[in-house]
C-alpha cells in the first residue's frame, strides 16, 4: 500500500499519533515519514500540533476543536500591540507556537490591525484569532472606507482594480509621511493563505499553490482580512524580508515582484505597459512574473524592456515564467 494511504489508515484507527509511533508502525525512516507527512499536511488531510518530538498528528476530520478569541474594538486610541498581547496571552501562543510562527503571526496581525486603525476611517473594528491543531489564523474586519477605494481616491487612480494592482507592487500607501506601504506586501508573503476583500474585489495569496487569485464577490462594506499559517511551517520572517529587502540594498525594501497576469492575459500596447510600470521606478530591482500570460506585443515589450530600461538604467528588470513566445519578443526588442 502507498505510504500516504498507510499513514491515513493508521491515523483513522486512533485519535492521534506521534511521529515515533508512525515510524515504528510503518517501518519508515524519519526522513521518509517527514516527506509523506508534509505532503498530507499540504493537501489538508492531516494536521500537526507541537514541535519536534512532542508533535502529534491527526486526521483533519478528527483534530481538536479550535480555541478562539474574538473582540469588538473602538479604533480611537487603540494600540495594536496591546490587542496582540491580550490575544497571545489568552491563547497561550508563546508556549504552543514555534518561535518563527509566533513572530510571523504577530507581525501580520499588528500590521493588519494598524491598517484598520489608521486607514479605514471606521470608529470600530472586530478581530478574531483562532488556534487549531494544525494552524493559527486571524481575521480583521472594519466597516470603513474600503482599502481599494481609499487607495484609488487618494492616489487619483481610475478605479479600484487599478488600486489593487498598485497595492500588490508594494510600497503603496495613502499616508506616506507615517507609513512605508510594506505591511500588506510582506504579510501576503509570510502567510500560507492570505485574503484581502473589500467592496466587490477579493484577492487571495496561496503559498501552497504559489499563486494569487482575484475574484469578484458580493458587495462588502469596508475591508476584511483573513490570514492563516501552518504551525509546522519552517518559514521565517527574516528570510522573507531578506528576499525583498536584502543586504545589497542596505536591508531596504527595494525589490518587488509583480504578477503580470493581474492586469490581463494578453498585452499589446504601450499604454498597457505604462500601467504595469507605473510607480515601479521607486524600486532598484523588479521581477516580472509572466505566469499564465499568453502573449505580449512588440509595443508593450519595447516599452517595458527598452524604453523603461533606458529611462531608468540603474533599475534591474528580471523575468520569471515566460513562454518561448514571450522570450522571443523580449529578445527582439532588446536587440533592436
Amino acid at each position: 500500500m502507498d505510504p500516504k494511504r498507510r499513514i491515513l489508515a493508521y491515523l483513522g484507527r486512533r485519535p492521534s499519533a506521534t511521529g515515533g509511533e508512525l515510524r515504528v508502525h510503518l517501518g519508515l525512516s524519519r526522513q521518509a515519514l517527514s516527506v509523506h507527512l508534509r505532503s498530507l499536511i499540504g493537501a489538508g488531510q492531516v494536521v500537526r500540533s507541537g514541535t519536534t518530538r512532542s508533535a502529534r498528528y491527526w486526521l483533519t476530520s478528527r483534530a481538536p476543536a479550535a480555541a478562539v478569541v474574538a473582540r469588538s474594538l473602538r479604533t480611537q486610541g487603540l494600540d495594536e500591540d496591546r490587542v496582540w498581547e491580550d490575544l497571545a496571552t489568552r491563547l497561550n501562543l508563546r508556549r504552543v507556537l514555534r518561535l518563527n510562527v509566533e513572530a510571523i503571526t504577530r507581525y501580520a496581525f499588528t500590521e493588519m490591525l494598524n491598517n484598520a486603525i489608521e486607514h479605514s476611517e471606521a470608529d470600530r473594528c472586530t478581530v478574531r484569532c483562532s488556534l487549531e491543531a494544525g494552524k493559527v489564523s486571524f481575521e480583521v474586519r472594519d466597516p470603513g472606507i474600503g482599502v481599494f477605494h481609499s487607495i484609488a481616491s487618494k492616489l487619483h487612480l481610475p478605479n479600484e482594480e487599478a488600486a489593487l494592482v498598485e497595492l500588490m507592487k508594494g510600497r503603496t500607501t495613502t499616508l506616506r509621511e507615517a507609513h512605508s506601504g510594506e505591511g500588506i506586501f510582506f504579510t501576503s508573503r509570510v502567510a500560507d493563505r492570505f485574503a484581502l476583500r473589500s467592496h466587490r474585489i477579493q484577492v487571495e495569496w496561496d503559498s501552497a499553490r504559489g499563486d494569487v487569485f482575484v475574484s469578484t464577490r458580493r458587495l462588502l462594506a469596508g475591508t476584511e482580512v483573513r490570514f492563516e499559517v501552518q504551525r509546522a511551517t519552517r518559514r521565517r520572517l527574516e528570510d522573507v524580508f531578506g528576499e525583498f529587502a536584502p543586504e545589497e540594498y542596505d536591508f531596504r525594501f527595494q525589490k518587488t515582484k509583480v504578477l503580470v497576469k493581474l492586469l490581463r492575459r494578453d498585452y499589446v500596447s504601450r499604454s498597457e505597459a505604462r500601467r504595469l510600470l507605473a510607480n515601479l521606478e521607486k524600486f532598484s530591482e523588479i521581477v516580472l512574473d509572466f505566469r499564465d500570460v499568453q502573449s505580449v506585443g512588440q509595443g508593450f515589450a519595447d516599452e517595458v524592456f527598452r524604453v523603461f530600461g533606458h529611462r531608468y538604467p540603474a533599475i534591474a528588470i528580471r523575468t520569471e515564467n515566460t513562454s518561448p513566445v514571450i522570450d522571443a519578443m523580449i529578445r527582439h526588442v532588446s536587440s533592436g
